[in-house]
């Protein structure tokens, strides 16, 4: 608990030091944000919050672990100004909490007292969660959603199994599989000659042709062949060898499309049963 009361009076300096000495300094948060964000993920992590901070302000906790010996963790706390009105201005908070050591198994202990009551807690997991690794079950125990991109991942679709064990535990959503709304749109506007279709043909990402042929053979019961070309997004879909009208570019960045998630609080029975047939 002493780098917790570190972090508290570091916040009420902080905040203190913004005041002047004059009116308290107003706070405001929609959500507590976790973000475990490994070393090589760091960067990719901070650089979608600051996309973030005017839509969701929010007292965002980024954990990272840092694999060593020893039990070690430091911690750094800053604030960012948001705007609540014309002539008003608030302030909401990043605590950036390195773990080394053992202290990378244990991170609810640090992250439970600084949780914002009686607010949502979202974590945004980047890379591929160790599944059988203790600090996911403990911050799965401590989020109300669970927000991933499996595209970050190498092992699919052995993954989309591996996911599937946490749906009871805490509502998940997938950034891969919202990218591909446009596209699945597109594929609803075939009904019903849709249904009888046997090959879907992707040029994309494999995280996303597999959503979105899992998506399909949820939706339709039935199996479907899956063939694909890699891409950096998905740019073209055949459907029985005929192409499908591509959507119009939605140009959403990647803090656009976590602001989308960040707005969900509920489970998706849809993307649950996309994922099950990703997954088989």
């Amino acid at each position: 608990m002493g780098v917790v009361a570190e972090i508290e009076r570091e916040l009420a300096r902080l905040r203190e030091q913004e005041s002047g000495g004059d009116a308290p300094v107003l706070r405001t948060s929609t959500m507590t944000h976790l973000v475990w964000a490994p070393p090589a993920w760091l960067p990719r992590a901070r650089a979608t919050l600051a996309g973030l901070q005017e839509r969701h302000p929010s007292r965002t906790i980024l954990l990272v672990p840092e694999r060593g010996r020893g039990a070690r963790v430091e911690a750094r706390t800053s604030l960012y100004a948001v705007e609540v009105g014309e002539s008003r201005e608030a302030y909401a908070e990043v605590i950036e909490i390195r773990l080394r050591g053992a202290a990378v198994s244990h991170p609810a202990s640090l992250v439970l007292p600084l949780l914002i009551s009686d607010l949502p807690v979202f974590c945004r997991w980047r890379g591929e969660p160790a599944w059988d690794a203790p600090e996911l079950a403990e911050l799965v125990g401590v989020a109300d959603r669970l927000v991933v991109d499996s595209s970050e991942w190498r092992r699919l679709p052995d993954g989309y199994g591996r996911l599937t064990r946490l749906f009871d535990r805490v509502a998940v959503s997938d950034i891969a599989y919202s990218r591909t709304l446009p596209w699945r749109a597109r594929l609803a506007e075939r009904w019903p000659g849709i249904g009888s279709a046997e090959r879907l043909r992707v040029e994309g990402p494999r995280a996303d042709a597999l959503l979105l042929a899992g998506w399909l053979r949820s939706r339709l019961g039935r199996a479907m062949s899956l063939s694909r070309r890699a891409a950096a997004e998905v740019v073209a879909v055949w459907v029985d060898g005929e192409p499908v009208e591509p959507p119009a570019a939605d140009g959403q960045s990647d803090s656009d499309l976590l602001s989308a998630e960040l707005d969900v609080f509920g489970r998706d029975p849809v993307y649950e049963e996309a994922v099950r047939a990703a997954a088989a």
